[in-house]
């Protein structure tokens, strides 16, 4: 991987820079520092994304950032390339953004602060959607659509979620009902839902909190999806926290101080988004912690599951 990392160098002119791993989940992010400037090199995992997604991903980012949301901005190489290809492996550099994840802020806030917060954080999202809306991506645009295909479709974009190996027979059999029912209903009212491009991962980790600036990065997953999905990504893995309604409401009240949102069908996209983490794990059930991790997202989704057949 070294060696990798020190050829892309080259290709931006930063041979010689120091450079260290700062994070190894689904990419390879490196911190390089030179000249008392700092940037974030990134090696993508290999067969996630094509050249064409990923310039796609780097022109989007560019407008999001241009647009006054704070992103990570694409770094040309020398050559005036966003992407370059080495040794089989896709690699960008990007701005580096200072700050610590949402839990962390959280952590040190008190309930006032807390909230606070999380309005910014729905101000944020829904500048981040007006944005998108109003740029015209270039020719050759492609990323992934979190549509209906994408949530619940034959081959969804996270791996089909009621073919978990660790759900019983009685769980397979409810989420296969789950699946055809919000299919039924989200055939009836996709045409009249809020959908454009959309992040479709601002969990914790992956919104930065800088003086009290919101700080959106890892676009990896964005494409075009449900505003409302985007919404309930937001939220989910704080609904077990003792001031989740408090929180729930902040995000919702920050997002449409800034942009108008229908939101009758967030709870279905709660489940969508639950039933999501069920297919993404199937892959990764030799990674540490993956057991404990997978009965958590299929004891989530069960009971929503359950309340939402049961409506």
């Amino acid at each position: 991987m070294n060696a990798i990392v020190e050829k892309a160098l080259d290709l931006w002119g930063l041979s010689g820079a120091a450079y260290e791993l700062v994070a190894a989940r689904e990419n390879a992010v490196f911190r390089v520092t030179y000249d008392g400037s700092t940037v974030a090199l990134r090696l993508h995992r290999k067969g996630y994304r094509t050249d064409q997604e990923l310039q796609s991903e780097l022109h989007w980012m560019a407008a999001v950032a241009k647009g006054g949301i704070s992103v990570p901005s694409p770094v040309p190489a020398t050559s005036g390339a966003m992407l370059q290809v080495v040794d089989g492996v896709q690699v960008d550099v990007l701005s580096w953004l200072n700050g610590v994840s949402v839990d962390e802020a959280l952590a040190t806030l008190d309930p006032a602060g807390r909230v606070g917060l999380f309005h910014e954080i729905g101000r944020q999202m829904a500048h981040l959607h007006e944005i998108s809306d109003a740029w015209s991506p270039p020719e050759g645009f492609v990323r992934c659509e979190w549509n209906r295909a994408g949530l619940l479709g034959e081959t969804p974009l996270w791996d089909r979620f009621w073919d978990n190996p660790q759900l019983s027979t009685d769980e397979k059999r409810l989420f296969l009902d789950m699946r055809e029912a919000a299919d039924a209903e989200l055939a009836q009212i996709e045409g009249s839902l809020d959908y454009g491009l959309i992040h479709a991962d601002l969990v914790s980790v992956n919104i930065m909190v800088d003086d009290g600036q919101v700080q959106m990065i890892d676009f990896d997953d964005g494409g075009f999806g449900f505003r409302q999905f985007e919404i309930a990504t937001g939220l989910f893995k704080h609904m077990g926290e003792a001031d989740f309604p408090a929180l729930k409401a902040a995000l919702i009240q920050g997002y449409t101080s800034a942009r108008a949102i229908d939101l009758a069908a967030l709870d279905l996209f709660f489940l969508l988004r639950a039933a999501t983490y069920v297919g993404w794990n199937i892959s990764r059930m030799a990674e540490e912690g993956a057991i404990k991790r997978n009965e958590l997202y299929i004891s989530t989704t069960r009971k929503l599951a359950f309340d939402y057949l049961a409506r």
